[in-house]
């Protein structure tokens, strides 16, 4: 709806899809939505019925970005899954329960630091989650982004650990919550604890150096822009990777 009003706007000689119209978490929630749409289509038409929904195979996964460390990363040289898989989801539960904290935690923190620091967040610690699989279980298939929303957690508890205003320490308890919540969800349907532990890692390094003051932000803004745009530019060679992957 934001967007068609946006087009409207655009449309009537107004100023649209301004610096404020795009939200960097909505975005990545709608990569997934569309990546998981589309991966449950293919499942569908190789005849997988309603498993391609709820608990798509191995091969599935990994065909749509899906990450394993030993044979496909490290022998193949298919490094751009140490990005996709951040974006592949194990079934319907699985990106239902990462979308709704990506958006509870992420809108949050994206207006607390701005986008191009969140977008920085955002792709190390999906790298900094992988490291840690690659060291814990590297023959172990991992997808999912709850490595990114662990270390938006762990960088929040930090960040606003640092702050130490009252409404940061009630933010900070806020993440804290979070982060109890998923880890107990991840301990039930066997998530992979190495790449939450990892991102979390991450988040807490990047909380301790981010600064804290809007001044001493700004300051830095154009190093986080230039950042960010490699980080966009990555993200989108790795999804170009995984479909020419398709035809080899």
């Amino acid at each position: 709806m934001n967007w068609q009003r946006q087009i409207k706007k655009k449309l009537s000689g107004g100023h649209g899809f301004g610096a404020q119209s795009v939200s960097v978490t909505r975005t990545i929630i709608f990569i997934n939505l569309i990546l998981f749409t589309l991966m449950v289509l293919h499942g569908t038409v190789a005849g997988l019925q309603m498993r391609a929904i709820m608990n798509p195979p191995i091969a599935l996964l990994l065909h749509w970005g899906g990450q394993l460390w030993q044979p496909l990363v490290l022998q193949a040289d298919q490094w751009w899954r140490c990005v996709t898989y951040a974006f592949t989801h194990g079934g319907l539960i699985h990106l239902a329960f990462n979308m709704i904290v990506l958006y509870q935690v992420g809108s949050r923190l994206e207006f607390e630091i701005g986008r191009p620091a969140f977008i920085n967040l955002y792709f190390i610690t999906a790298i900094t989650g992988t490291l840690a699989g690659l060291l814990w279980h590297p023959h172990t298939p991992v997808v999912g982004a709850s490595t990114s929303l662990f270390g938006l957690i762990g960088f929040s508890v930090m960040y606003y650990h640092r702050i130490g205003t009252s409404i940061a320490i009630s933010m900070r308890n806020f993440m804290f919550q979070w982060a109890v919540f998923a880890f107990i969800f991840g301990l039930l349907v066997g998530a992979d604890n190495a790449g939450h532990l990892g991102g979390a890692v991450g988040g807490v390094l990047l909380g301790l150096v981010m600064p804290v003051t809007s001044t001493r932000l700004r300051a830095i803004e154009p190093t986080l822009r230039t950042t960010a745009w490699v980080c966009v530019v990555l993200t989108g060679l790795s999804f170009v990777g995984m479909v020419f992957a398709w035809f080899q």
